[in-house]
């Protein structure tokens, strides 16, 4: 046998000498006992920003969260033949894999159900009749025959078996659409103007800047795998609220005027920090920038947020808690500003609000019925749905409407409804009495317009109580007993991540088991909070009430309602408003029928 290398051995041990050297080391050493110390080499690709920020944590002496951990092992986007191997032998996943797979916008619900549900990505909430129809094929076939539009402008579907978890994101994909990064800790839905082009007062078209921040994202590996989740907002100056200052970043266009040192015109004012669940609104930053800067702006913060955001307790990890170390500790949100202006390379504008024009005055009913376009002699309709839930022949039946009567748009909201725009005043009541023959209606009470109620105990884990049955089971009670002549928001959710947002409603309800007796079984029930707001109103709802059973639930929110219209001064008074009148004690006296 020769005693010469092979062409193939010499270039596996050149590689693999280099190998040692990349390492930090100088070769093999030719004693033993002479030892060089070895450097562990820098992370390097797109996930070495987040290695880097697990690394200090560790060197700190700090001790990672599971889903840090589980990242760290193995990246969800590297995974991807595993999942068709767990699909292909209909095998649900253990935790680890539950959380990788929700990159991929699928969630393994149990014990709720023993099923996935997938979640997509909708840049702006707006897609093509097509693609509508499609997702209703894809839940009808794969999934329970029904959809949900959530409280991001999105749609998600449940009761998928794990056989066919691979099927739902390959399907997505083969509309145009995507469900990637839709769940865990990654950047979530893309909100904008639900009538975005088509408003009458709108300040900016807020597509163009969801669309290149969606875009942005799916193309940038290091923006996964964050701290936490991340909510991103645009609202361009439209009718109908974006709530966009429930949003990490909230961009809210705005009309600058001379002599503020900059050029006049439209601008997006930049808000930071805003998680409703943990009772925060967005702040004020005082910056404004460009809105062709958003994309670029808006990474910066993430990547500064990459690197400063608690990877050691899950309830501290949101860009709300690095603000508040700041306003602690390191110069306040100039200080923050100043580290992203860094990433940037160049600085961010400010401007004195005195210089910035009132923005439009939003309509709280806007979602609902029909309003004209900007467009000449077009329209658009919003259509009420039970809480978000549509069946599938009704997503079909609203795809057809879209084709045939409008733009062959849908357009989806932040408030469980959608839109359908583009339609000529000739075909309104075409338009009308096909939503009523698919089952849905276009007009709403003062109660429904404003109803808001997460998945509930039906399909998520975490939630301590069927939201959705309740609060189609307080519209019900309350609009046979209470007439209102303004809409009143109220919010159920169902635990403290507070998807349906109970802190912002006029009256908002959390999910809570009440216990029944001594021998610790317990019931659906809520604790109540009222005086919450958004917008130009915007504020925190106080507790008023707490472990209510759900079924005493309704009585409690028609007595606040009726103390509402015994009490208000005057019949444009809101309920914010009226309830900002009154401390903690008169509000709980008004729920329990006292004084009312």
């Amino acid at each position: 046998m020769s005693g010469d290398f092979t062409p193939e051995q010499k270039r596996y041990l050149e590689g693999f000498v280099s190998g040692v050297q990349a390492r930090g080391g100088n070769g093999f050493s030719a004693s033993p006992s002479v030892s060089t110390p070895v450097q562990e080499p820098k992370p390097m690709g797109p996930d070495a920003p987040h290695l880097l920020a697990q690394d200090e944590t560790i060197k700190a002496g700090k001790k990672l969260v599971d889903q840090e951990k589980w990242k760290r092992e193995e990246h969800p986007f590297d995974a991807y033949q595993k999942l068709r191997g767990q699909a292909a032998r209909d095998e649900f996943p253990k935790p680890a894999d539950n959380f990788r797979w929700r990159y991929y916008g699928l969630f393994y619900v149990a014990p709720a159900q023993d099923s996935y549900m997938c979640r997509l990505r909708i840049p702006n909430g707006i897609l093509s009749h097509w693609q509508f129809a499609g997702v209703a094929d894809l839940a009808e076939k794969l999934g329970g025959g029904f959809a949900h539009v959530t409280t991001r402008a999105n749609l998600q579907f449940r009761d998928i078996a794990a056989k066919n978890a691979v099927h739902v994101v390959e399907g997505i994909r083969d509309l145009g659409l995507t469900s990637r990064g839709s769940g865990a800790d990654n950047i979530r839905n893309v909100t904008g103007d639900a009538t975005a082009g088509i408003s009458r007062q709108e300040l900016i078209d807020t597509r163009p800047y969801t669309r290149a921040w969606h875009f942005h994202i799916l193309n940038q590996r290091t923006l996964y795998g964050l701290p936490r989740k991340f909510n991103v907002a645009f609202d361009g100056g439209g009718a109908i609220p974006t709530l966009e200052d429930t949003n990490d970043i909230g961009f809210q266009a705005v009309e600058i005027e001379d002599g503020a040192g900059i050029e006049p015109g439209i601008w997006f004012k930049l808000i930071l920090g805003g998680i409703t669940g943990h009772k925060d609104l967005a702040r004020e930053t005082g910056a404004i920038l460009k809105p062709d800067e958003a994309s670029e702006v808006a990474d910066a913060i993430v990547r500064v947020f990459i690197a400063e955001g608690d990877r050691t307790n899950r309830n501290k990890a949101r860009l709300k808690y690095v603000l508040d170390r700041y306003l602690a500790e390191s110069g306040g949100l100039d200080g923050f500003l100043a580290k992203v202006e860094g990433q940037l390379g160049h600085p961010i504008a400010r401007v004195d609000a005195k210089h910035i024009r009132p923005r439009p005055v939003q309509d709280r009913q806007a979602h609902i019925g029909v309003h004209p376009q900007k467009q000449p002699g077009l329209f658009y309709l919003g259509i009420v749905l039970p809480v978000g839930r549509l069946s599938c022949a009704q997503m079909r039946a609203l795809a057809s409407i879209a084709h045939d009567f409008g733009d062959g748009e849908l357009r989806l909201t932040v408030w469980q409804n959608l839109l359908i725009s583009g339609i000529p005043e000739g075909h309104l009541n075409n338009v009308k009495a096909a939503v009523e023959l698919a089952g849905l209606d276009w007009r709403a009470s003062s109660i429904r317009a404003g109803l808001v109620a997460c998945t509930g105990s039906r399909g998520c884990k975490f939630s301590a109580a069927d939201t959705k049955t309740h609060a189609e089971d307080i519209a019900a009670w309350c609009e046979a007993r209470v007439t209102l002549d303004q809409p009143v928001n109220i919010h159920l959710t169902g635990c403290h991540h507070s998807c349906a947002q109970h802190y912002i409603g006029d009256i908002g309800l959390i999910a809570a088991r009440v216990s029944i007796n001594d021998e610790g079984d317990t019931v659906d029930g809520y604790h109540i909070v009222a005086g919450g707001g958004y917008g130009a109103k915007g504020a925190i709802g106080q507790e008023i009430l707490r472990d209510v059973k759900a079924q005493d639930a309704p009585a409690k929110v028609e007595n606040l309602l009726k103390a509402y219209l015994a009490h208000r001064t005057c019949s444009a008074e809101g309920f914010r408003d009226f309830s900002a009148r009154y401390d903690v004690g008169a509000l709980k006296k008004f729920a329990e029928g006292q004084g009312t």
